[in-house]
């Protein structure tokens, strides 16, 4: 049911707990909602940006965390995470592909709005499960949403969240989640310069897959063509160095 519990402050927001559900909602905003709701995505879900780094000094809010191969922790194994927050007070991020079997319609039970819709509920992370996030794609600016990148917004507050569903905002464009994963900013480094994650450049075609459950795999073999790539081109280089040296040796003995 969709019944405000009470709000909560994460950082510097306050999140609506629902009863019955799990997830901080995080809502979006006014007078562009009808429009941005009949706006489908034209992005390819299969067009990723290229790895960006392993560099703990380029996380920040608007980036994907790909989890390595090597992450065991079954919370966050084999993830895609979207930072919407990276301050001195904590870090905030919601879980892509984490798909659930539980429709719109029943987790929002309380909202006349979202009856009779089956898109499902997407699992963000395990912190305060309870609570509700909505990311929308819009081409306009959603006053009262936070722009996380490109057109893409967080939603959070209540009123929002109810005009963004009144508005029936195509499932291609809005996804709604229960909980957040979160981090303080030095354990997310630490997690970082371990090598638990990798740092991709945010990309609407990854927040907004049409196959969330395949989205992890796609990308973490891009990490692994890079990697490959450099090796390869590692090798090349001391291939062309050993025989520049070998040609030069052959020179001077003449």
């Amino acid at each position: 049911m969709l019944t405000a519990v009470r709000p909560r402050a994460v950082g510097k927001r306050v999140l609506w707990l629902l009863s019955g559900a799990a997830l901080a909602l995080l809502v979006a905003p006014a007078s562009p909602w009808a429009n941005a709701s009949r706006t489908r995505r034209a992005i390819s879900p299969a067009v990723f940006l290229p790895i960006q780094s392993r560099k703990a000094e380029d996380l920040g809010a608007g980036k994907l965390l790909v989890a390595s191969r090597k992450l065991g922790d079954p919370n966050f194994a084999e993830t895609v995470v979207l930072l919407v927050r990276y301050d001195a007070e904590g870090v905030v991020g919601l879980i892509l592909n984490r798909r659930s079997h539980v429709p719109l319609s029943r987790v929002l039970e309380g909202l006349k709005a979202a009856k009779g819709r089956s898109d499902p509920v997407y699992l963000g992370g395990p912190v305060e499960t309870s609570a509700v996030f909505a990311l929308f794609q819009s081409p306009a600016k959603l006053e009262g949403a936070e722009h996380i990148f490109g057109g893409v917004y967080l939603i959070s507050t209540k009123p929002l969240f109810e005009q963004a569903i009144s508005a029936r905002p195509d499932p291609g464009v809005f996804h709604v989640y229960l909980g957040y994963a979160g981090w303080t900013s030095e354990q997310l480094r630490k997690e970082v310069e371990l090598g638990a994650w990798f740092i991709f450049q945010a990309d609407a075609g990854a927040v907004f897959h049409s196959d969330p459950d395949s989205l992890w795999s796609q990308m973490i073999r891009k990490t692994e063509l890079k990697l490959a790539s450099h090796r390869e081109g590692d090798q090349a280089s001391w291939s062309n160095l050993e025989s520049a040296a070998i040609t030069g040796s052959f020179r001077s003995r003449r």
